[in-house]
Parts: C-alpha cells; structure tokens; sequence
C-alpha cells in the first residue's frame, strides 16, 4: 500500500505542480508553496530529538508552551506561514512540512514525531516510524462533520495508524470514533488548549466606553456583522479579522461603515491605541492582548458555513459576554467547557447587543502532564 500511495502522490503532484507554480504569486502562498512543492528554501532540519508537527497560527500557539520546554531539542514543521512566523518565535528549527514525495530522503530521524489534530499524513508517520521515531499525536479529534468523510476512507486510515504509537484524545466521543477508524492506544485526556491559555503580551488600558470585539472573521463575515448591529455613542468597536491578507479587504468595509454612520476610524498598526470609535487590528498577536479589554467578543468563523468555529476558550479566560454564530462543528469540545455562550444567527447579533446578557466563564481545565512525560521518556 505505501509503495502504490507514494505513486499516487507522485502522479498528484506532476498534474498539479503547474497550478501551484501558479498559485505561488499569490500573496498569501508566495512562501509556503515553493517551500512545501518544490523545497525553496526548504532545508532539512538541524537534529533534534523531538519533531513537532502543527498546522498554522493558532495550533502553534496553542503548544507553544511545550515547545518552549523543549526548546534546544526540538524541530517544528508547519503548513502555513502564520504558522512559520509564530514557530520561529520559539525555533530557528522551523521548517514547512514538504510535500509527501520528498518526506522519504527530506525527514530527519528524531527520538518522537508529536502530531498536533488532525494532520494525519502517511508519508510522515510511515518515514518517522522507517527512521525509528516514536510517534504520538496530541490533540486528536474527528468532528461531527468530517467523520463521515473519514469513515468511508477507514482502510487507509486503518493502515495509517499502525504507524502511531499512542493517540491523545480531546473526549470520549473522539476516542470512539478514533477507535472505529482503527486507531488504537488512546487516551482522553482534554482538549490541550484548555491547559496552555495564552496570556496577555502587553497591557492595554480598559476604555471607559464599552468594548466590542469581532473576532477572528472571515469573508464575508464582517460585511453581515456591520449590517446587524448598530453602536451606541459610547462603544468602541474592534475588528480582528482571521486572515492578514484580508486586511486591506475589512479596513475598506470598516471605513465605509464608519462613514455611514459618522465614526471615526483608526488601523491600529498606526496608532497602538483606540482611541478612535473603530478599529481594525492589522498586525498579528494581538488578539489575546484585546480580549483583556473587551466586555463583549464577538466570535467569527461560526456565522458563515464551512469554516466551522475559532477556539472560544482564549477570550473565554477573560470572562466577556461572548455570541457566537452557530456553525461551530470545529470547536464543540472547546465551546462544552464554557458556561454562558450566546448562540445566534447573525441577523440577531445587533438585538443581543443591547440584551443585559452573562458573561462566560471558563469551566474545566485540561492537563497535558501525560503528554510531556511521554515526550521526555522517548527522549
């Protein structure tokens, strides 16, 4: 299987390398495209004896404290380049995850691959297993709309998690459905974001007005917020979209929102202040920092379908009144350990900011104690 899956690879990627030879001039994937398909200054890693694997941004941050008690032995492979920029924060030893055709003579041996979700990929635990490294995945989850997806593929995923040692699990119902896939050495232990909240890298002032907060938004996510809610006098709104290449996209709609309705509008990468009535979060890692201030967020990614929700327990530790959309398939195991969530369609958001309304608060913790032994006796 893993000699006919390596063609299949081969032959994905000889029809698709003139497409994303392509798609590289775009902004967004201007980097991770020639590093991931074609190794632009994509070179293995130094040695170390813990690789860590994540997605982007948010998964880095996520295990930034593990990473960082493991920072002069440790490796980290990315698929985004928000995710490359948040890991070279930590490491130098930061590379993009190559496409699976060049893992075989691109993977160094380490003692333990550490997967972080759902970034199951079969060229590298195989590689990682081939090299001799113990291989764990942290985090794991399958949600309510992608295991279906998964079940129908459940022989390949079958063969795949023969080459994982032990699995970390977010709950129960994701062991299960971890189980029905063929995994097997699974352990549930609590959603690891729960037990590394990122805290505040600066200290703003609280405004005296009311802070609002729309957070982490997509395309057109921010277009149907501003047309649903209405801002007292009084109330400062914030918007932090997803996205660093949709900043110049929001800060169009914000200042014709700001026009409209007579608001003075600032982008907070010239001012470091908010001083003005809106505005745009333009730079990245700030979020947490803003969540500090804020009396309501707003949360996106929920209101519009596909994306399926951002992690809520971040502004959650800080106990605004948090609305969240009600798309957030993604995020359940996270959104259960917060009392007091808002769920609403978008259409109701502007009614619910003028409702007298709780604010959330975070409920139970987890512990990813197992996780770093596991890490430090493979090592």
């Amino acid at each position: 299987m893993i000699a006919i899956y390596y063609v299949l690879a081969l032959i994905v990627f000889i029809v698709g390398a003139l497409p994303l030879a392509f798609l590289s001039f775009k902004s967004k994937y201007k980097i991770s495209i020639p590093a991931r398909f074609f190794l632009v200054k994509n070179p293995k890693f130094k040695d170390a004896s813990v690789h860590f694997h994540a997605c982007s941004f948010g998964e880095i941050r996520s295990i930034a404290p593990i990473l960082k008690d493991f920072q002069d032995k440790v490796a980290v492979s990315v698929i985004t380049k928000t995710g490359f920029d948040e890991a070279m924060k930590i490491t130098s030893n930061t590379r993009f995850l190559p496409f699976e055709i060049f893992l075989p003579f691109w993977l160094k041996s380490s003692k333990i691959l550490v997967i972080f979700e759902a970034e199951l990929w079969l060229m590298l635990v195989f590689w990682a297993k081939f090299k001799g490294s113990r291989v764990i995945l942290i985090n794991a989850r399958i949600s309510d709309r992608s295991f279906g997806r998964y079940y129908k593929f459940r022989f390949f995923y079958k063969k795949l998690f023969k080459f994982i040692d032990k699995i970390y699990a977010q709950s129960e119902i994701d062991k299960e459905r971890l189980n029905k896939l063929g995994a097997n050495e699974i352990l549930v232990c609590g959603n690891i974001k729960s037990a590394f909240l990122p805290k505040p890298t600066k200290i703003y002032e609280k405004p005296m007005q009311r802070v609002i907060v729309l957070a982490s938004t997509h395309e057109k996510e921010e277009e149907l917020l501003l047309k649903n809610i209405s801002l007292n006098p009084s109330d400062k709104l914030i918007i932090a979209p997803r996205h660093p290449e949709r900043f110049k996209e929001v800060e169009i709609l914000a200042r014709k929102f700001s026009d409209e309705n007579g608001f003075n509008f600032s982008k907070f990468s010239q001012t470091q202040n908010f001083d003005t009535q809106i505005n745009l979060i333009d730079t990245l890692g700030e979020l947490v920092n803003i969540y500090a201030i804020s009396d309501i967020v707003v949360l996106g990614g929920s209101f519009v379908p596909n994306i399926g929700g951002h992690n809520p327990i971040e502004c959650a530790q800080f106990e605004p009144v948090l609305i969240s959309g009600e798309y957030i398939f993604n995020q359940k195991s996270l959104f259960e350990l917060i009392s007091n969530v808002n769920f609403t369609g978008v259409s109701e958001v502007g009614s619910l900011l003028n409702t007298q309304l709780k604010r959330c608060k975070l409920t139970q913790r987890s512990d990813a104690t197992q996780i770093i032994n596991d890490i430090r006796n493979a090592i």
